[in-house]
């Protein structure tokens, strides 16, 4: 039976700089879109980079994005995709004071980001059996002799998928925080704007891989 959180109803759910919870969320998501759209323009530099590169080498990514187990690359997609499906129900639980649900469907969300994160360390890992590493580290020289320019497409594979990785790690952290505060009811029909702004965030990480996977894995 899920549980209906009572006790936000009992406290004042806004900062006190702000003249009301309405306000108080309102200015929390504009202040989130614009973190999103500076997040984008982070990512942006690299993927222009992926494509110019591409261009001039493209023999030498195809060969290289062969040697991406695109296997695990469209498990992890799949994975994402589950861990914002219960993102998306955490965010409704906590809108409709369902305290039971919202921590359940969070748990799930970081199962999820740790299982992709597993997988893409398993990923990793194979990478440096077979040395296509980037950069001056790279050591697979049956590749090597093909496709010269191998290891700035590894560069760029690792900056990328590094770089979102990190983003999940960072998620998981906030998560985590947001489990722990939905544990103790702070969040109800009130009150959701953490919840929320964390799904918007973890909705943008997701949306990242949607476009890494088929670039470097697919279309390489």
């Amino acid at each position: 039976m899920e549980t209906e959180t009572t006790e936000n109803s009992e406290h004042h759910h806004f900062a006190h700089h702000f003249e009301s919870a309405d306000h108080e969320f309102l200015t929390c998501k504009q202040g989130m879109w614009l973190f999103l759209l500076q997040e984008v323009l982070f990512f942006c530099p690299l993927f222009v980079a992926y494509l110019i590169f591409r261009g001039q080498y493209l023999h030498d990514f195809h060969l290289s994005s062969h040697h991406l187990d695109w296997v695990m690359g469209a498990v992890n997609t799949i994975v994402l995709i589950a861990s914002s499906f219960t993102m998306a129900r955490a965010v409704s639980a906590a809108q409709r004071g369902l305290k039971d649900a919202t921590v359940e469907n969070l748990l799930f969300t970081i199962l999820f980001a740790c299982g992709f994160l597993l997988i893409k360390y398993l990923e990793y890992s194979h990478k440096f059996e077979v040395g296509t590493l980037p950069g001056k580290y790279f050591t697979n020289a049956e590749l090597l002799k093909e496709a010269p320019q191998a290891p700035l497409f590894f560069s760029i594979y690792f900056a990328m998928t590094a770089l979102h990785g990190l983003h999940v790690a960072i998620g998981i952290g906030v998560l985590i925080w947001i489990m722990r505060r939905a544990k103790k009811g702070e969040f109800g029909p009130d009150y959701y704007t953490p919840v929320e702004m964390t799904g918007l965030y973890w909705h943008f990480v997701d949306l990242v891989w949607i476009f890494l996977f088929p670039l470097l894995y697919l279309v390489g």
